[in-house]
């Protein structure tokens, strides 16, 4: 499951960077965005076919960024990953229409699948 273009959003800018390298080590292309304004600036230039989104973000807040997300980018899907979720942050998140929601620290084999199950669902979706 090669050339699924990922978007990392996180604040954590040492976290975020790992993650990308270890993302790209799998040949998943990635990019990031330190907070959600850079994130919604990045959606418009390069569309990913995955974003992995964290809740708290400096500005514009996870919950936010998912919502404005799925009302102009649909096909987006938007994987929540935080380490300070709760069942009602979890529950909000579902009901904006993310993926999957998973919680920090999470191993690099379990993020890749959900990444690429992701993908799959946006395929079966049919748009490009």
């Amino acid at each position: 499951m090669k050339n699924i273009k990922v978007l990392l959003v996180d604040d954590e800018e040492e976290f975020v960077q790992s993650l990308a390298e270890r993302v790209r080590m799998r040949e998943l292309g990635s990019e990031i965005a330190l907070n959600g304004n850079e994130a919604l600036a990045k959606l418009g230039e390069n569309l990913p076919d995955v974003m992995i989104l964290d809740f708290y973000l400096p500005g514009t807040g996870g919950l936010t960024v998912l919502e404005q997300v799925k009302k102009t980018y649909p096909e987006v899907q938007v994987i929540m990953l935080t380490a300070r979720g709760t069942p009602e942050l979890e529950k909000k998140a579902r009901d904006l229409g993310a993926f999957d929601y998973l919680q920090k620290p999470v191993g690099i084999d379990k993020l890749t699948k959900t990444i690429e199950k992701a993908y799959q669902y946006k395929q079966k979706l049919g748009k490009p």
